[in-house]
């Protein structure tokens, strides 16, 4: 292609000749010291004009072996000037110049009529831009405005109604006002209605922006808030059956699911296994066992295979399937646990991204965190002792992942600190839930913490023991039920 282009650049005609003529760069070099190519050995003025872009323009090149390029002044101007004549005034404007210039090329015919144009355009355009000043500065008087002027505003305007109009707005209910000024004041005061409300309950009630300092961009602290609407969601949609083991199973029973959870935990303890996966786990456990019939020899193999999916999701480097096999003793084959991981993800449709009891315990710390000058520790350990509890009991899948979550927060920051109410309006607005509405979930996570029916599964509270958790499993507080009396 470049070659073909090469090829017609050097060909011209000569003189006389009907047939063009190959020169070489040489040649045409010696050409242009002696004047430059004649005059007839050019192309013609049409097919010059084929070639060349009208709306580009061209330099020679400081290379002589080098093609002539386009520069890119040119196009800037161009783009500067359709920016500049966006309306459809200043292009009918832009149209009367034209044909007036081009009425004035023509050796000086109906000049007449030339002026008379040039004299309405220049008029014109002079309407035009004192319309667009008024326009600019009506605008930048309604720009101006703040927010605390669009409040008082709001709060002295009358009430509107919606009225059917071209435009599809809302008028006035006042007589007095334009339907210009009504346009113009919905659309200051409706744009920011969400920033407004935030600041009016943050001004009002003391909630703490906590994805405002956020500087890692890894949180994703500027989407945080539609996450956790949409996984608020998702929580309802992809939850176990509260009730399955007196609905469906028949050999196993919640004991036996206690003690294959019990273990599952030290098995993630031993190798070190990130939370998630073991909550993953334990979701998929019991979403299975809510369709699914099972007896009790395959109970161990259930929960061994769901723990192989949870860390293949959740792992940067999951166990391989020879030690899950050793995790059970040899007691199945590889072939039986890949059968059964087969057979989960077929019955479950492969639906692996759900919201734990993890995923909100983490932005639930982030929120009780704002009340401390200097991060507690012990409050996010005990958190998530807490819930790790609550993940052997079978009575707590009737509570929602959020609802364990947030009593979870409530319990631990009455158990380190009993001196002011635990809950306050920045964890009420970002968990969505009243003190009130966390009562019955509270009181059964106070039960599991000071171990009321003496359960003899130790897992959790042995690991929480540990000098590393600050030993929070030790940690007590007084009754919590009176703070849902008064």
């Amino acid at each position: 292609m470049h070659s073909t282009k090469m090829n017609k650049e050097n060909t011209v005609y000569a003189e006389g000749e009907n047939f063009p003529v190959r020169i070489t760069r040489a040649r045409a070099r010696a050409l242009g010291s002696l004047g430059g190519i004649p005059p007839s050995s050019r192309p013609p003025f049409k097919q010059a004009l084929k070639c060349a872009h009208p709306t580009k323009s061209k330099r020679a090149a400081s290379d002589e072996n080098k093609a002539s390029v386009v520069t890119m002044d040119g196009l800037q101007k161009k783009r500067r000037a359709v920016l500049r004549d966006a309306t459809n005034i200043c292009e009918n404007s832009c149209d009367k110049s034209i044909d007036a210039s081009r009425f004035q090329a023509k050796g000086g015919k109906n000049t007449e009529s030339a002026s008379v144009v040039s004299t309405e355009v220049s008029s014109t355009q002079e309407d035009v831009k004192t319309k667009l000043a008024e326009e600019l500065s009506k605008i930048r008087v309604v720009e101006s405005r703040n927010i605390t002027d669009a409040l008082k505003l709001e709060d002295k305007m009358p009430p509107q109604r919606c009225m059917p109009n071209d435009a599809g707005g809302c008028l006035s209910a006042d007589p007095m006002l334009s339907t210009q000024d009504s346009v113009m004041s919905d659309e200051i005061l409706t744009a920011p209605d969400k920033e407004i409300e935030k600041l009016r309950a943050s001004d009002g009630l003391g909630i703490v922006d906590i994805d405002s300092e956020l500087k890692d961009s890894q949180v994703w602290s500027l989407y945080a808030p539609d996450i956790y609407n949409n996984i608020r969601v998702t929580e309802f949609e992809r939850r176990p059956s509260t009730d399955y083991m007196e609905k469906l199973q028949q050999d196993i029973n919640p004991n036996m699911r206690g003690i294959l959870i019990d273990w599952l935990v030290e098995v993630s303890d031993e190798y070190k296994l990130v939370p998630d996966t073991l909550y993953l786990t334990v979701n998929l456990i019991d979403r299975f066992l809510s369709i699914s019939l099972t007896t009790k020899q395959k109970l161990q193999l259930v929960g061994v295979a769901c723990m192989l999916i949870a860390s293949k999701y959740e792992e940067i480097c999951a166990p391989r399937v020879e030690e899950f096999c050793f995790m059970t003793d040899n007691t199945y084959t590889r072939d039986e646990v890949l059968k059964m991981e087969s057979e989960v993800l077929n019955l479950l449709h492969f639906q692996l991204s759900v919201p734990t009891t993890k995923t909100f315990l983490r932005r639930y710390i982030q929120v009780a965190q704002c009340s401390y000058e200097v991060p507690c520790v012990e409050l996010e350990f005990l958190a998530n002792y807490l819930t790790e509890l609550t993940l052997v009991e079978y009575s707590f899948l009737k509570f929602l992942p959020s609802l364990v979550a947030a009593s979870a927060i409530f319990l631990a920051r009455w158990t380190l600190n009993q001196s002011e109410h635990p809950w306050n309006p920045t964890l009420e607005h970002y968990t969505s839930y009243k003190a009130p509405q966390l009562k019955a979930s509270v009181l059964a996570l106070e039960d599991l913490q000071l171990n009321t029916n003496a359960c003899p599964l130790n897992a959790i509270r042995e690991k929480y023991r540990l000098h590393k958790f600050k030993r929070v499993a030790a940690l007590s507080a007084k009754p919590v039920r009176p703070l849902f009396e008064t």
